[in-house]
């Protein structure tokens, strides 16, 4: 096996192009194989006059360079051991021997038996990693002094730099870069430079370096006509045609040292970086980014210096910060004052010295953040601190009334318990379900890659909820969503519900639905059943399929449950179907692609960034729907305006000046002012958007920004908002949409975009609160269900107590709610008629000229404009169920809109609770009117949304009024 497959074999898929390396790896071989063959001879020759004056290892870091055979302590052991077992020249195959033990080490073999196998695992360990890190060291050393850039990219692939012990100076008191940079070999010295290589720490100054120098160029000279006088006198012999082999290295290694010396004397300082950028970061941070230099004076630059001060000829200096890690040219400057200008400057450095300075465009900045400009608070600040606190209090609270409660059934508990375990244990019923009937189930898809796990008929697991399930599934079902935050905690959630036969309908719902679920736990052997599919499932069969998906790491064993392959398991299911009437079963099956497909885009965030966002909602009776692209379903429709996702005081002050009367023509259009920069990134993403969503520059007349703040996401992610005119905002059923966007597009439920945004973005916040609120309003039924129960007065007043506190708890949970929810105060802005609010567009684009759009994509290429994804899972659906008979809204067959009234002002404004889509029907609004939540806010993810007892007789039925656009209004059913 040549050198090259050694290396090659070890690549998990090596390319065409790593195999064109050809011959060189063969020679490199040979040199790498009489290198160590050399290393020994000389270690050989010399070890009775040479080892007894080598360094010790507390004296390692002060080398002598008078000296060029001293090593470290290390590399003296490693030579000494490998001199006690070869006394003669090691074999030409050394180097192959090398790769290979290389290769064995990242497959996870064990060297054979040798000296080493009895030692404690520690010491064989380390051992092993010691020769590994030598072994790859010098064979690092050798790729860069042949300039083998195939080499060195192939140790740097398989290796760490950790491994490779790059930053440790060689026997010459050199590392890989050091040879790199003084041969002038650009390519691998920025290699070496991106994976963390640095200078040898011996080269303090200019004098230090060129001293080292000159000494191995005079040593290897000298060393150079000692072994030519030998070669000379002694002749043919076998001791001689060694001397001749060393006599060649070391006229390598001498013409090697001048090409370093003679790189080093004709170098300079490297000139002043460029594209030099100040970007305002925070309220104490400042940014910089440049690039490299465009001369490096014969000397790659191996860092930058940036310096700031609060003086523009920057005496004194505030601070610096050297750049030694140089993946990426960016630093960030903190803890500075808000307010106070700064003047920034970089310079870079090469083994000359420092170059001279350059200024960065703008030359200064303050440090300031958009809410500095009217001192506002945060709106993410300390929420998920008050749901940690409330959450210990309802723990508590629960902890208090089930001790009071088992001690009256401690007798009784005992006798059932056994029984029902018993009987649980061999029930019938506890078994997946094989075919659907008329009811309400929950099927499980578990993936990992193109499997999916089925039971052992092949079928995906379901599990029944309920088989006689008639009404609306849409409260129960955004109730189950906020268990996918909480699956560990089902079996104590269900055993805090009493059981009883004369409880509520929706009581027993969710009573049953926490059975299922802790049927299919226990099923499946595990507590996550991933994250719950944004709607619900349904066919003409009364069918009901609740669908939750989860990616698992690898192919795990679970219990009653196999492996399959997806296309598999849709062939076996098409054979069976009758595609007529498809059955929820079948619809599953039909558009799984396009579920798991949602299932791994709504997981991911958008890089780091200032975006702008396209805020459209539709309507119909019972939702409100949030148009978001497919590829991302967690976030609204956008494009990228920048990377830095802060808005500066002066930026948003510039757009709320713009946003008035101020005309566009008193702002700044010099090259140099910032406002400028930002007012054509604005442009160029407006541009894009509108080319997104397929909106003509001319239908956007009425278009405007959201000024009223910029939405930090999380993750370092901001946006700015466009919204359309306020009487297109929502669309309402029947009403002609005006804008038809290309494919790609989802309609998706706006509690569902909450839950997966809030995932994404705010994941502690949403997992406690949707912790706390499944509990709630969970002890909210229970606690009416107690209070219709009560006889006595101490029962009665017991009861009142409980539910006081439960109503108390939902009242501060949803301020916490209404606090974070971002999406309604920009959807009541929106709406908003007289008089007209935000930034309009024609203050940023010159509508007239329509053909400005074509030019989108090339002046703009930062802008990120998203891909259509695959077909929507919705449209599948469609034509799966595609008959004669014409499908309703509720089942998700048409497209349906939020109304809007073309008479429609600020004071007819939907409140938060007009926007919520959790309601609840007549019947249970009835139930409920006994007793609600006092001043309760709208919660999208709530199921019971409740009155106070003051508002009792003010029950209003939700109107919708007909298509016609003129009063189109949605009165969506409020409390």
């Amino acid at each position: 096996m040549s050198l090259k497959q050694c290396l090659l074999w070890t690549l998990p898929n090596p390319t065409p192009c790593l195999f064109g390396i050809g011959r060189r790896f063969a020679c490199f071989a040979q040199r790498l194989s009489h290198r160590r063959k050399q290393s020994q001879c000389d270690l050989l020759n010399e070890s009775t006059g040479q080892l007894s004056t080598t360094c010790s290892s507390a004296d390692s870091n002060n080398l002598n360079w008078n000296c060029h055979m001293k090593m470290t302590q290390q590399m003296q052991n490693l030579h000494l051991s490998q001199s006690k077992k070869h006394s003669a020249p090691s074999s030409p195959n050394a180097a192959k021997r090398l790769y290979r033990n290389l290769s064995e080490k990242l497959k996870g073999s064990h060297s054979s038996f040798d000296e080493a196998y009895f030692r404690t695992r520690t010491d064989r360990l380390s051992l092993r990693k010691t020769s590994v890190n030598f072994q790859g060291n010098e064979a690092m050393f050798e790729a860069v002094e042949q300039q083998d850039i195939d080499a060195v990219q192939i140790l740097l692939y398989q290796y760490t730099a950790e491994e490779l012990d790059l930053n440790t100076p060689n026997s010459e008191g050199l590392t890989p870069l050091d040879i790199a940079i003084m041969t002038n070999n650009v390519p691998i010295a920025r290699i070496l430079l991106r994976t963390g290589a640095q200078e040898s720490p011996h080269f303090v100054s200019l004098e230090s370096r060129a001293m080292h120098l000159n000494t191995l160029v005079q040593e290897a000279q000298e060393r150079v006509s000692e072994l030519s006088a030998q070669v000379e006198n002694e002749g043919f012999t076998l001791d001689n045609t060694e001397k001749e082999k060393q006599l060649k290295a070391w006229e390598w290694k001498y013409r090697l040292y001048r090409r370093m010396k003679t790189g080093f004397e004709h170098a300079r300082a490297p000139e002043v970086p460029t594209n030099a950028c100040l970007m305002v970061t925070s309220s104490t941070s400042l940014t910089v980014t440049f690039q490299e230099p465009l001369s490096i004076n014969a000397a790659v630059v191996t860092r930058y210096k940036v310096e700031w001060s609060t003086s523009k000829d920057f005496s004194p200096l505030a601070g610096e910060l050297v750049m030694d890690n140089l993946q990426t040219l960016r630093c960030t400057i903190t803890g500075l004052t808000m307010g106070q200008q700064y003047f920034v400057q970089v310079s870079a450095y090469n083994m000359k010295g420092w170059g001279p300075a350059q200024t960065t465009t703008p030359a200064y900045a303050s440090p300031s953040n958009w809410k500095d400009y009217d001192d506002r608070e945060p709106r993410h600040k300390g929420q998920s601190e008050v749901l940690e606190g409330l959450l210990q209090q309802v723990r508590a609270l629960h902890q208090h009334f089930s001790c009071r409660e088992s001690s009256k059934l401690q007798t009784t508990g005992r006798k059932q318990s056994v029984s029902r375990s018993l009987k649980h244990l061999f029930h019938s019923s506890n078994k997946f379900v094989k075919t659907l009937k008329r009811g309400l189930y929950i099927a499980v898809l578990f993936y990992y890659k193109d499997n999916m796990l089925v039971t052992n008929e092949d079928q995906i697991p379901i599990v029944e909820i309920d088989d006689s399930h008639t009404s609306s599934i849409t409260q129960d079902f955004l109730w189950f969503t906020k268990l996918s935050c909480m699956w560990e905690d089902i079996r104590w959630l269900r055993q805090s519900v009493p059981i009883s036969m004369s409880s509520s309908t929706v009581l027993q719902t969710r009573q049953k639905m926490l059975a299922a679920t802790v049927q299919l736990q226990n099923l499946l052997g595990t507590h996550n059943l991933g994250r719950v599919y944004y709607e619900p499932i349904k066919d003409r069969h009364g069918n009901t399929l609740i669908v939750t998906i989860r990616e698992v790491e690898m192919l795990y064993s679970f219990f009653n449950g196999k492996w399959m392959q997806i296309s598999k398991l849709q062939s076996q299911r098409k054979s069976l179907s009758t595609p007529e009437e498809p059955t929820a079963l079948d619809i599953l099956l039909i558009t799984v692609q396009d579920i798991l497909f949602y299932h791994k885009r709504s997981h991911q965030r958008l890089s780091p960034g200032l975006y702008l966002g396209y805020l459209k909602l539709c309507s119909s009776v019972d939702q409100i729907k949030v148009l978001v692209t497919q590829k991302l379903p967690n976030i609204l429709c956008h494009v990228k305006i920048r990377e830095n996702n802060n808005i500066s005081k002066e930026e948003w002050e510039w757009i709320q000046k713009l946003s008035g009367s101020e005309a566009m023509e008193s702002v700044d259009h010099t090259s140099d002012c910032p406002m400028q920069l930002f007012f054509y990134e604005l442009q160029m993403a407006v541009k894009a958007l509108l080319k997104q969503i397929n909106i003509p520059l001319h239908q956007a007349r009425n278009f405007r920004l959201y000024t009223q703040e910029v939405l930090e996401m999380g993750h370092n992610v901001s946006f700015l908002l466009l919204l359309p005119a306020s009487d297109d905002v929502c669309t309402a059923p029947g009403q002609n949409n005006p804008y038809t966007p290309h494919s790609g597009f989802l309609n998706l439920p706006l509690q569902m975009f909450e839950l997966v945004h809030f995932c994404s973005y705010r994941e502690k916040f949403i997992g406690l609160y949707c912790r706390l609120s499944a509990v709630v309003e969970l002890d909210s039924l229970n606690t009416q269900q107690s209070l219709r129960e009560a006889i006595s007065d101490s029962e009665v007043a017991a009861a009142k107590q409980k539910h006081q506190q439960v109503l108390d708890f939902i009242q501060q949970i949803d301020e916490v709610w209404r606090e974070m929810r971002w999406i309604m105060d920009a959807l009541q802005y929106a709406r908003y008629k007289q008089p007209v609010s935000g930034l309009p567009i024609t203050k940023l684009i010159d509508l007239s000229n329509e053909q400005n759009l074509k030019k989108i994509n090339s002046t703009s290429s930062h802008i990120d404009c998203l891909p259509s994804p695959s077909p929507s899972p919705e449209m599948h659906r469609r034509k799966a169920m595609s008959d004669s008979q014409p499908c309703s809204d509720e089942e998700g067959c048409s497209e349906v809109f939020l109304p809007t009234d073309s008479d429609y002002d600020s004071s007819d404004a939907l409140s938060p609770r007009d926007l919520d889509l959790v309601y609840l029907s007549s019947h249970d609004i009835a139930q409920q009117a006994f007793s609600g939540l006092s001043g309760s806010a709208p919660d999208v993810l709530q199921v019971h949304d409740m009155k106070t007892p003051a508002r009792l007789g003010d029950d209003t039925q939700g109107q919708v009024c007909g298509p016609d656009p003129d009063h189109a209004c949605t009165e969506v059913l409020t409390v």
